[in-house]
């Protein structure tokens, strides 16, 4: 009978599979933190985790894990090498959120183009004569580049082109591998298409370093617009206030950052033509139902052997050491 262990809060629907499934039990840590679920860890055959870390050392602790199931589709916080050594298959998600993510990132551009904050603040502050400024701006007709074409982008693609928006996408990976039929044009130089966007939106894995920093931000349109709901790191924080300061880009909005929450004093909060979000864009009340059942899905197939392949992500790392699935 294999023991789960669930570190951190999951939709009630998510533990009603559990209860619903013979010959399996869990135990529930709602705290998100990694010293948490430490007292569990020996216990368990799997594991369906959140956002708290999973470090070499709690996977060593974990001598009977079998399986991990990220809830969502970012990994940034496990320890998947030491996984691999272990053998062991680290699952996400499959698309259950990138509708809401796409949406959050539509809902930023909007707003930023629309000066959101100001707007509101114009009405509570009695400085309705700032409307007469004429800050805020159209996106019809201007120019959304996608970084990162994968679901998320391709729904927002979809949104934004129902905007009457112009849209470049910038993904080397997928223009390797074959361009997909749709609303946006291929671009093969980022910095060359950074030169051509009035928005910019990010949607791709965290990498050594960051995909926007201060060559990119100089490279875009003057007044131009960031958003970015992928991961914090990708855009570069400073590089970014710089170019806010000198009016480089016009506005920006954040849902990542990175460190998490920020801290009180980071130069990001000063900005009134900046939105921030508190990692958000993926949690609405529908999606993390979805990831939930899913994320439990996921460990009730592993033992079941009828795991997905596609949704393991070391599966290659783990090739020809052991069977991925029962």
């Amino acid at each position: 009978m294999p023991h789960i262990l669930i570190a951190g809060k999951l939709h009630p629907t998510g533990l009603a599979l559990l209860d619903a499934t013979a010959g399996v039990t869990y135990t529930h840590v709602e705290e998100i933190s990694e010293a948490s679920y430490q007292e569990h860890l020996e216990q368990a055959d799997g594991m369906v985790i959140r956002t708290q870390p999973m470090t070499a050392a709690s996977v060593a602790k974990a001598a009977r894990v079998q399986i991990v199931s990220r809830h969502g589709v970012g990994f940034d916080a496990v320890d998947v090498g030491a996984l691999n050594a272990r053998g062991i298959p680290l699952c996400i998600v499959g698309d259950v959120n990138s509708v809401s993510v796409a949406e959050h990132a539509m809902m930023q551009i909007l707003a930023c183009a629309k000066h959101l904050i100001r707007s509101d603040l114009a009405v509570r502050n009695g400085t309705w004569g700032w409307r007469n400024k004429l800050e805020q701006g159209e996106i019809s007709g201007k120019t959304l580049l996608i970084i990162g074409f994968g679901r998320i982008g391709r729904h927002l693609a979809t949104m934004a082109a129902a905007f009457g928006m112009k849209i470049l996408a910038y993904d080397p990976f997928l223009a390797a591998k074959g361009w997909p039929d749709g609303n946006a044009t291929c671009a093969n130089d980022l910095i060359a298409a950074l030169g051509k966007a009035d928005f910019v939106s990010v949607h791709i894995p965290k990498a050594d370093k960051p995909i926007i920093g201060t060559a990119e931000i100089a490279s875009m349109k003057r007044g131009a617009i960031i958003v970015n709901t992928a991961r914090g790191g990708i855009v570069d924080e400073a590089a970014l206030c710089d170019g806010l300061r000198s009016g480089q880009i016009a506005a920006a909005a954040l849902d990542v950052f990175d460190s998490e929450p920020p801290q009180p004093g980071h130069p990001l909060l000063a900005f009134d033509q900046v939105i921030l979000t508190p990692h958000t864009a993926g949690l609405t009340a529908q999606a993390a139902e979805r990831m939930a059942v899913s994320s439990v899905q996921n460990v009730l197939d592993f033992f079941a052997g009828t795991l997905d392949p596609a949704l393991i992500v070391n599966a290659q790392a783990l090739k020809g050491t052991k069977e991925l699935v029962k």
